[in-house]
């Protein structure tokens, strides 16, 4: 054997038998004069075949390594006491009491952010919803009127269960200018739940039960009273003689005996379809002392459904654009 293969050999045991990074190794401390290259004699003759390769460490049983350590196994991290004071500290801190639930009522309290609260739990722009200066209440199931913000203009509660409509339920509030309660129960109004609405323009109030009709402010530019049951009795006389602005009046679907006059020279569409109108007069539409009169701005009269046959009153027509619909 060449004296470089003797010198070589010793070395590749090294390597093989010197711990690695990254490999587990057996516990223990290595002899160091074991270990220690001036322990080898490089020039001299070895016999490599019989060459004991435990003399170069402990003899450690690697069986016992896997015994010793359980794979998998890693002790659960515990919270300090400390730590653990602390957090039930912060949770007794965060437990709130449990409430008793508000009951139900409308009892309405004093104003919020979000309008005068309803009893309900809730201000009347979180039961209802509000965007600008309208509130929009419809099918709510509300048996009155929730109490409005001073700064409502338009006020929608379709389709509830009112009844009645008390003279304190748009107190205070100067701006509104449109309601509609269409589609609710109501038979009755307090007289003069309207009068203060200096700028009322709109009263939409259709399909309800009212008998009667309330008195209304004259900044009116449309009434809406279709499918109750008005009598003629229950219009005011001469109740729309001053409204100046009053374009639109439909009162179809009611149980009136003739036509609510004086009417307004603004008026437009004018709907009393399906009453018990059986007459008209000569001054229902026209002046019969002034035969140069003409009415130019009603264009759209109902007479249909009516016991009145529309052929006997000609002269009522004069002064009209156009004939009245009706039974001829």
């Amino acid at each position: 054997m060449s004296l470089q293969s003797l010198m070589v050999a010793p070395v590749l045991v090294l390597v093989f038998l010197s711990p690695c990074p990254g490999i587990a190794t057996p516990p223990g401390e290595p002899d160091d004069e074991v270990f220690g290259i001036e322990n080898y004699d490089l020039n001299s003759e070895t016999e490599w075949d019989n060459l004991d390769i435990n003399i170069y460490g402990d003899n450690y049983d690697y069986d016992d390594l896997d015994q010793e350590i359980e794979v998998g196994t890693v002790a659960p991290d515990t919270p300090s006491p400390a730590i653990q004071s602390t957090a039930q500290h912060y949770e007794e801190e965060v437990t709130l009491p449990t409430l008793p639930p508000a009951p139900v009522s409308l009892d309405f309290k004093a104003p919020g952010l979000f309008g005068p609260e309803t009893g309900l739990g809730m201000p009347t722009c979180l039961l209802c919803v509000c965007i600008g200066g309208s509130v929009y209440c419809d099918d709510m199931g509300l048996d009155q009127i929730p109490p409005l913000p001073k700064d409502t203009t338009h006020f929608y509660c379709r389709f509830n269960n009112i009844r009645h409509v008390k003279n304190t339920d748009f107190i205070n509030l100067n701006k509104l200018k449109s309601i509609d309660l269409t589609g609710n129960q109501i038979s009755g109004m307090d007289e003069d739940v309207f009068r203060s609405l200096t700028q009322l323009q709109e009263l939409l109030l259709a399909d309800n039960n009212m008998k009667f009709m309330p008195e209304l402010p004259v900044t009116m530019k449309r009434i809406d009273l279709r499918n109750n049951k008005l009598i003629s009795h229950g219009v005011h006389s001469e109740g729309f003689k001053d409204m100046n602005q009053l374009e639109y009046l439909y009162l179809s679907g009611n149980n009136l005996d003739y036509i609510p006059t004086p009417l307004p020279l603004s008026l437009r569409v004018l709907h009393l379809q399906d009453n018990n109108i059986q007459s008209l007069h000569e001054d229902t539409f026209c002046n019969s002392h002034d035969r140069n009169f003409i009415r130019r701005n009603l264009e759209d009269i109902r007479l249909d459904g009516n016991p009145l046959n529309i052929n006997l009153f000609a002269q009522a027509y004069i002064c009209l654009p156009r004939l009245p619909v009706g039974s001829h």
